[in-house]
């Protein structure tokens, strides 16, 4: 009989539902939410109760039954920790209820195992945001009370590295590969082995700028940014992630609509898209770096890698490198599937969180 799998991904607008028998999606859901919905609760955890009860009710309306043999989340902020497939336990609950940084992410297990524990089976998160195998001369920087965080697209990282080593016959802690999540945010990393050894943190702002965020910038104008007195802390923070990058330069983070018209040699979309690409070209250089010039592949994954422009602007800064492989999509859902399947058939060890 084939498993099946139970996916919760709660997203900013949405709750993406799906219900997976082995590696086969037969239901899948949106679950768009009104955003007159979501901003009457004060907190993002505050709207845990209604995302689950709209999943159960989607649930009911489409015939299916609580009846699987895994439910996995979404992983969320929780502590940095090892990748891979994680428990829900009670430590992992009461880190999300007060977890410092708050993200809808952070609903994604507590959801999983409500819903799990109605129907008798595991709950699982898998390749959260805050996975971190960082070196250790990668955290460190020229500030003693400073340090790197890495926080990045795990799971659709490490998902679409197993997907590739596996098309060449080979596992992934077997292959040195550089990975491009391209997104809204944008996040680079030096897989070495099995382990993300460095990567650019796309949640604070560093690295690359990209459709939302405003990346790396010069230090000193930077400061004397922040201490001009025209921007409060929010303000600041909002710049860097959520109105920086594209946004901030053309009004816009429509990939497609940019695209499109950087295609067509309109300014400044053209100027604009093609200084984001560069920036991203550098990050593929760094992280080629740290694995030593020992490539085997460069993969280009995420929403941006459905534009042709944007593709063929980095096979031509990088393809020398090593060889780039594009595999479009946020893949998400089908990760969390891959992740669950995997641990219950045990090809993927079952971690504890602690």
């Amino acid at each position: 009989m084939p498993k099946r799998i139970l996916v919760i991904n709660p997203g900013s607008t949405s709750t993406k539902t799906a219900v997976y028998e082995d590696d086969k999606a037969v239901y899948m859901s949106g679950g768009h939410h009104l955003a007159s919905d979501t901003l009457r609760f004060a907190r993002t955890i505050d709207q845990y109760a209604y995302r689950r009860d709209l999943i159960l009710k989607n649930l009911e309306d489409a015939g299916i039954a609580l009846d699987f043999d895994a439910v996995i989340g979404r992983g969320g902020l929780l502590k940095p920790l090892q990748g891979g497939v994680y428990a829900v336990n009670e430590k992992m609950k009461e880190d999300l209820r007060n977890a410092v940084l708050e993200h809808v992410c952070n609903l994604g297990a507590l959801i999983a195992d409500d819903i799990a524990s109605r129907c008798g089976c595991p709950a699982y998160i898998a390749d959260p945001v805050v996975v971190d195998e960082m070196m250790p001369e990668a955290r460190l920087t020229g500030l003693p009370g400073i340090q790197r965080h890495s926080i990045f697209h795990a799971l659709n990282a490490k998902a679409v590295s197993r997907k590739y080593a596996a098309s060449l016959g080979r596992k992934y802690e077997d292959m040195n590969l550089v990975v491009a999540h391209l997104g809204g945010g944008i996040s680079i990393g030096a897989h070495r082995k099995g382990r993300v050894i460095d990567v650019n943190n796309a949640l604070n702002g560093e690295g690359p700028f990209s459709p939302e965020r405003a990346g790396t910038l010069p230090a000193f104008q930077f400061a004397e940014l922040c201490m001009s007195g025209k921007y409060d802390l929010r303000q600041i923070k909002t710049m860097l992630s959520g109105q920086g990058g594209l946004m901030a330069h053309l009004g816009t983070n429509d990939m497609i609509t940019v695209s499109r018209r950087a295609a067509d040699g309109e300014e400044p979309f053209r100027s604009v898209l093609d200084a984001m690409l560069y920036t991203v070209a550098k990050q593929i250089g760094a992280m080629f770096v740290a694995l030593d010039g020992q490539a085997d592949a460069i993969i280009l994954t995420g929403g941006i890698a459905y534009s042709d422009y944007c593709m063929d602007v980095l096979r031509r800064r990088v393809g020398y490198l090593a060889p780039v492989v594009v595999m479009p999509g946020e893949g998400e859902m089908e990760s969390l599937a891959y992740n669950a399947l995997g641990a219950l058939n045990g090809e993927l060890p079952v971690r504890e969180y602690a």
